[in-house]
């Protein structure tokens, strides 16, 4: 064998085993959704937002127990509640004897065995983060115990980090390894090992938040607080590594945390009713404004004094002096008011002539800005401030990627894209979006009419009615049935219900079911049916009265039941099927007998 040939078999061995790596990890990851959903049958399971999870809290009759991956019950559902500090390791805190009144609690802690564990210590607990922020580790915490009123820390073994010292332990917030300790009625910073961060010398101590996507919450600051003699609050600030920006000699202090900036830490400080902004340590901006404010899309401060708005850097150089009685940036350029007289100017602040409007409004896609003239017409540009549809609608509002909702002097909507283009005349009493598809609803006189994302009807029907489901939108009317998907296509029942064996069917008025063959399996009887749920049941409905029959055809409930509808059909509440008949209510899962 040639050498060639010997390295391409060794690269074909190479990507066989990676195949067969990423196939495995395919079936475990398939095997645990597979049995976490078969235990979300018999219990509510706590959903976790975090990978390689090994444990899940379950809950049953308002009591806490704790499963595997493979869902096996390792600690029965009988506690008041259950935490878990780390989902991969089996160290459990399960609380018991809770008294609602007093607060007051018992706990201890048992591993995969269900056997009791860290005897030794008293009301151990977690130091909770996961609540806080579910990006940070589970391994990033320890555990809290309490003796003689006092807390220490220890870790998931049992081994002491801390003595018993403190009056209060909590996570700093998205500070990873941090917590925030009180002791001897003050405030400090411990790391998980028990080294000390932050003297303990303070009233209020709590992280800044700023996050870099290079270093995430490595670079977040202090903001700490003492009272003054009056019993008043005073903050300052302390950056990443503990060294003091801002004296204690605030009212409040915080971050520019838009500022995506690492170098640098911008603060706004407030006294007696005025802001200043620092620069790391180094006043900025000094004039004692009433609101700096950051915009992200320019990179520019718009400022606020004495109710008039001016701009300038993040350097501090004056783009627009502080006269101006309205300031907005809505894409590359700069809209001020003064006097009821609007002006443009480019982002260093040299005037433009050719943009004039009263008023700009940023939409939800960056690429457009609607604006409004003197004449309280409505118009759209583009972020460079080319003007992209006229200002001639009585509102615009934007619908999404390239099409807006304009309306009319008739007071109803049409449709138009960014060239202005006409793709719905204004003649429609309701335009919207659905939510969580590519559909567009429009309604024109009793007509209803469906579109897609390329604005091609899907379907036109008289009195038609919408009932959006999970998966598909189901479009009716009393003579009529269609189903669409969310990506905006037309599906028959067949296709929307797959798994079914029986399909709802009209006839001269009356409502019976078909198979796949559309071969006639329940007679057209009925007032009005609905399709097979998930667990194969369907209403049928006759003089006014609703039963229940089977996917099988079999009838469960005489039609003899008063049932809440919803949007004409009987209400289902999650898998069980709630039908009234009188003033008692009863209620039938998969197992008629229940």
């Amino acid at each position: 064998m040639k050498f060639q040939e010997r390295k391409d078999n060794r690269k074909l061995k190479r990507i066989s085993l990676s195949v067969v790596a990423v196939i495995i990890i395919i079936a475990i990851i398939t095997g645990v959704i597979i049995a976490i959903n078969k235990a979300k049958e018999n219990y509510i399971v706590e959903e976790i937002s975090s990978e390689d999870i090994n444990y899940y809290k379950i809950i049953s009759d308002g009591k806490s127990g704790v499963i595997d991956k493979d869902g096996k019950v390792i600690i029965e559902p009988e506690y008041n509640t259950i935490k878990i500090p780390n989902p991969k390791e089996a160290i459990f805190i399960c609380i018991y004897d809770y008294n609602a009144a007093s607060g007051e609690y018992k706990t201890k802690v048992l591993n995969e065995k269900n056997e009791e564990i860290l005897t030794n210590y008293e009301n151990v607990n977690t130091i909770d983060i996961k609540e806080i922020v579910s990006s940070i580790p589970y391994e990033k915490t320890v555990l809290q115990y309490q003796k003689d009123g006092k807390y220490g820390i220890i870790d998931f073994n049992g081994k002491d980090i801390t003595k018993p010292i403190y009056e209060e332990i909590r996570n700093m917030p998205y500070r990873e390894g941090e917590l925030i300790v009180k002791k001897d009625g003050k405030y400090g910073v411990i790391n998980i090992n028990g080294g000390k961060l932050v003297n303990f010398e303070y009233d209020y101590i709590t992280g800044d938040n700023y996050y870099s996507t290079e270093k995430e919450y490595a670079l977040d600051g202090y903001i700490v607080g003492k009272n003054d003699e009056n019993g008043k609050m005073q903050y300052g600030y302390l950056n990443s590594d503990r060294q003091q920006y801002l004296e204690l000699d605030f009212d409040r202090i915080y971050r520019m945390n838009n500022v995506k900036d690492d170098a640098n830490t911008y603060l706004v400080a407030e006294k007696d009713g005025n802001i200043q902004l620092y620069k790391n340590d180094k006043v900025l901006l000094d004039n004692n404004y009433q609101a700096i404010n950051y915009n992200e899309d320019s990179g520019l401060l718009i400022l606020q004094k004495d109710n008039k708005f001016g701009i300038t850097d993040l350097n501090g150089k004056q783009i627009l002096n502080v006269e101006y009685d309205q300031i907005q940036i809505p894409g590359n350029y700069i809209l001020a008011t003064k006097n009821g007289n609007s002006e443009t100017y480019d982002l260093s602040g040299t005037k433009q002539e050719d943009l004039r409007y009263a008023n700009v409004l940023k939409t939800a896609n960056e690429n457009y800005s609607i604006t409004i003239d003197t004449n309280d017409k409505y118009g759209v540009i583009s972020k460079d401030g080319n003007t992209l549809i006229e200002n001639k609608y009585n509102y615009i509002q934007y619908l999404y990627d390239n099409y807006f909702i304009v309306g009319g002097d008739s007071g109803k909507s049409g449709i138009v894209n960014d060239k202005g283009e006409e793709i719905l005349p204004t003649n429609y009493e309701v335009i919207q979006k659905l939510d969580n598809s590519d559909i567009i609803q429009a309604m024109v006189g009793n007509v209803l009419e469906l579109y897609n994302k390329q604005m091609s009807k899907i379907i036109s029907m008289e009195n038609g009615k919408l009932d959006i489901k999970d998966n598909y939108v189901k479009v009716y009317s009393s003579t009529q049935t269609a189903y669409v998907s969310l990506d905006g296509l037309l599906k028959t029942d067949f296709e929307i219900f797959p798994d079914n064996t029986l399909f709802a069917s009209e006839k001269d008025g009356k409502w019976g079911f078909v198979d796949k063959n559309n071969n006639v399996k329940i007679d057209y009887q009925y007032d009005k049916v609905t399709e097979l749920n998930e667990l194969g049941f369907a209403g049928i409905k006759k003089d006014g009265k609703w039963g229940v029959i089977d996917k099988e055809g079999n009838i469960i409930l005489e039609p003899t039941y008063t049932i809440p509808e919803q949007n004409g059909e009987p209400y289902f509440i999650g898998k069980y099927y709630k039908v009234i008949s009188g003033y008692e209510e009863e209620y039938f899962t998969d197992d008629i007998n229940e």
